[in-house]
């Protein structure tokens, strides 16, 4: 049986699982596709560095272009991260015809229409399961399992370090900056936490998710994009109080083809599954219209967990490769892109104001949301000792987009109004 050679660029955390299970699976691999797996060469950034896994010295190079130039290697793993010199090495390998398995999101929520296209060109695949959710086979999903469906809603947390950081706020009433230097300590954030607790990750993530979802080329700068470091002990207390949990969620809906999608902290009702999940998993919920509500959920990240995903990759694309059908999929996004507007996206809202302690000022804040016809479920003074202002708290009943931030203008016009405190989604 002749070895399917691959090329593995980058030997990091993922890169160091991808080897593991190759070579500690590779009875069960050779029983799925027919032949063995062999990592002929490895792209490393310093090839005297001491190395957590054990792999023969000969197979290392410090020159990308050795791996893609190989003539014997059939398929390119690329966990190196990185875009636009990535994005250079995999157009090369898929020129040359070699197949590609990548877990880079941010590269795919950037540049996926450009690659999967020089892909569909030269006959060729390329797979990026572990690029969104980890080791949760999502893509794939939305691909082949949701194939029958029309998908009307992707809402999930996709992005382990948040989760982590408002789970600690929620459990143990910890201050954000806090729980953030703690993540950093045992390495759940990075030393920038910016693309992390500002939303950008998710974002690609959600980039992904809907244009698979959605079968049309979202763009990253489609996404309506708020962080989780404004989020305060008072903000999660009150989310509790009144029977939610707060979560970074990315959500991504469609209605008459017309599509909007988001990455944003929500206050998700105790009772859905999701306010649940905790810590650095993930957990994405799909809605179909045929299907109705179904739910993934597993770790988000990790050496093994996003491994496994991209070694499943490798294997579908071996498995193709024995059937003659690489590059034969069609490409996904094939509908027109057709974004809401704020007058066309509906959701409840949370808002905490600091108001002025006096007589007639509830009065005048309900009236502000009743001259932009948006109705309310609760309205809550809670008394703050440490707040000599009244607290009002407001959840209202679904309302669109373009009518919540025209009350928004009018509660900040008015001088009773001293402060909008906070002013979240609300979900489930």
């Amino acid at each position: 049986m002749k070895p399917i050679k691959v090329g593995l660029l980058g030997l990091g955390t993922v890169g160091t699982g991808v080897v593991r299970i190759v070579e500690g699976h590779q009875t069960d691999l050779q029983s799925q596709v027919g032949s063995p797996i062999v990592i002929e060469k490895v792209l490393v950034q310093n090839i005297s560095k001491v190395r957590a896994v054990s792999i023969n010295p000969a197979k290392l190079t410090e020159d990308a272009w050795e791996v893609i130039h190989n003539p014997e290697i059939d398929v390119i793993v690329e966990v190196m991260g990185g875009i636009e010199t990535t994005k250079r090495y995999i157009l090369e390998a898929l020129a040359r015809g070699k197949h590609v398995v990548t877990a880079n999101k941010d590269l795919m929520a950037l540049h996926g229409p450009e690659i999967l296209a020089a892909a569909h060109e030269n006959g060729c695949d390329v797979l990026y399961e572990a690029s969104v959710a980890g080791g949760i086979p999502i893509i794939r999903t939305l691909i082949e399992g949701f194939s029958s469906d029309r998908i009307t809603k992707i809402m999930g947390i996709v992005n382990g370090t948040t989760n982590y950081i408002l789970t600690k706020m929620s459990k143990e009433g910890a201050a954000y900056g806090d729980v953030l230097k703690e993540a950093q300590e045992l390495g759940y954030a990075e030393a920038d936490p910016t693309s992390d607790v500002e939303g950008l990750d998710a974002a690609r993530k959600m980039t992904i998710l809907a244009t698979l979802g959605f079968r049309a080329n979202v763009a990253l700068e489609d996404v309506d994009v708020k962080g989780i470091s404004a989020i305060t002990r008072e903000d999660i207390l009150y989310a509790k109080r009144l029977g939610y949990e707060v979560k970074l969620l990315g959500i991504a809906e469609r209605q008459d083809d017309y599509i909007s999608v988001s990455v944003q902290p929500t206050m998700v009702k105790l009772s859905h599954p999701i306010a649940a999940v905790n810590g650095v998993y993930n957990a994405v919920y799909v809605y179909g219209e045929a299907v109705g509500e179904t739910m993934f959920y597993g770790p988000g990240a990790g050496e093994l967990p996003t491994a496994t995903s991209v070694v499943a990759d490798l294997v579908a694309v071996v498995k193709n490769l024995k059937l003659g059908v690489n590059g034969k999929q069609e490409l996904i996004a094939y509908k027109e892109k057709k974004l809401k507007t704020d007058e066309q996206i509906a959701s409840k809202y949370f808002m905490l104001l600091h108001v002025a302690d006096r007589a007639g000022v509830l009065a005048r804040i309900t009236q502000a949301f009743a001259e932009h016809e948006v109705s309310l479920e609760s309205v809550l003074q809670q008394p703050n000792p440490s707040n000599p202002e009244a607290e009002i708290i407001i959840i209202t009943h679904d309302a669109n987009k373009a009518a919540a931030k025209r009350v928004l203008k009018s509660l900040e016009a008015m001088d009773v109004v001293k402060t909008i405190k906070s002013v979240y989604r609300v979900e489930g």
